[in-house]
């Protein structure tokens, strides 16, 4: 990684409770767990769900013998995001050390997050107790307000508007901002103010979008979430320059997240919908979004050959015969001559046959350009998309 780069991982992005349905493969089912690695390599992880799991056994298979540290921050004490503590084995090193922050809770009193970890592996809950964990850990109590210092380094903390409290967090960074608010429902003035305070300005905005506006004005009323509407409201008066919908409701599969990503960039702005494995980095040269890269399994190389059509830099439209050399469930990287706007929408059409399907006519797919990098040759640019359409026979009519 550049030393001018500070690079976000997505590890888990669903909320309330993991899934493994298989309509929602491609954003993920893991529950809340962000990296952050910063240009100095300090290590940042925002929430403990499931895919913490996946976190520390990449971490085992890149750094095996390399002693690792992190400051690890915890929104609030709901399952979604502490489950996955017991499963990272980073805690079972004794060479590793880990610095836990987390709100003292009205419900458990002084050291509420350690509490929290030694309850949720007590007898007859799990097989060990937290005395297996050998590395190094410390416990921080944060409130909303405060402000500390992570290697010169400035995170901010305030409340949200969630059952039993939960904090969300600023991070500023010398390549950018980051703030990460999740679990988060309107509503309460004050709370929305300081909300909006939090955002100002983000570079990127990780903001709670479980329901859709007409579930949190009625059955989900003080369920504690927001929707895609209120992020796109907040990051617009923040001047946040990009949103990230993230803590899919479980029930919701690729499909209904593809609709809301669609409904919310209607309303204008850098919208993205987080998906499990996405890349982002603030501070280096080209696209801040890269493809998935945790779920190598679903990847494969491929020699497809594929038309794709889109805009251009300059808004013309154009219409190009490539190869697609590398495919999964998310999307495709593939070199072009035309080197389409970065989130614009493009359709490709693959002669092709998945799986065991056959299929009597071309396969269109819709996606929106994430990456561009230079191509092997000089007139030729690498381009990634993420798809965000189910696979249709027809083209596409609109």
């Amino acid at each position: 990684m550049s030393d001018n780069v500070t690079k976000l991982g997505f590890w888990g992005v669903r909320g309330s409770t993991p899934t493994v349905d298989r309509a929602n493969w491609r954003y993920g089912g893991n529950t809340p767990c962000l990296e952050i690695v910063t240009s100095d390599r300090t290590r940042i992880i925002f929430d403990c769900g499931t895919g913490l799991r996946g976190l520390g056994n990449r971490w085992i298979q890149t750094y095996p013998d390399t002693p690792m540290e992190a400051h690890i921050f915890v929104t609030h004490y709901h399952w979604d995001h502490i489950q996955g503590i017991p499963f990272f084995a980073p805690l079972y090193n004794e060479k590793n050390k880990f610095h836990f922050y987390s709100f003292r809770s009205k419900h458990l009193g002084s050291g509420s997050l350690q509490r929290v970890l030694e309850a949720q592996m007590a007898t007859p809950y799990f097989p060990v107790d937290t005395s297996a964990m050998t590395a190094q850990r410390d416990f921080t109590e944060i409130a909303g307000g405060d402000t500390i210092q992570i290697n010169g380094m400035k995170l901010t903390a305030r409340w949200l508007n969630h059952p039993q409290g939960a904090l969300g967090f600023r991070l500023e960074t010398p390549q950018g901002v980051l703030v990460y608010a999740t679990d988060n429902e309107p509503g309460v003035p004050e709370l929305d103010k300081s909300l909006r305070e939090l955002a100002a300005g983000a570079d990127i905005f990780i903001n709670d979008a479980q329901y859709t506006p007409e579930q949190l004005a009625g059955p989900k009323k003080g369920w504690g979430h927001s929707s895609w509407l209120e992020g796109v409201r907040i990051a617009e008066e923040a001047a946040v320059k990009n949103l990230l919908l993230f803590h899919h409701d479980p029930d919701s599969s690729d499909k209904m997240v593809d609709a809301i990503l669609g409904l919310a960039r209607q309303k204008g702005g850098n919208v993205w919908a987080a998906a499990e494995g996405m890349i982002m980095t603030m501070g280096g040269p080209g696209a801040a979004v890269a493809l998935p890269s945790t779920r190598t399994g679903q990847r494969r190389r491929t020699h497809f050959p594929a038309v794709v059509e889109g805009y251009g830099e300059d808004g013309a439209p154009f219409s190009e015969s490539t190869i697609i050399h590398d495919l999964s469930l998310q999307g495709a990287f593939l070199y072009m001559r035309h080197a389409p706007r970065l989130q614009s929408e493009v359709r490709v059409k693959m002669e092709a046959n998945l799986g065991d399907v056959e299929r009597n006519g071309p396969i269109w797919l819709k996606g929106y350009v994430v990456r561009r990098e230079p191509g092997p040759q000089p007139n030729m640019t690498g381009v990634g998309l993420v798809f965000t359409s189910e696979i249709d026979i027809e083209a596409p009519d609109e």
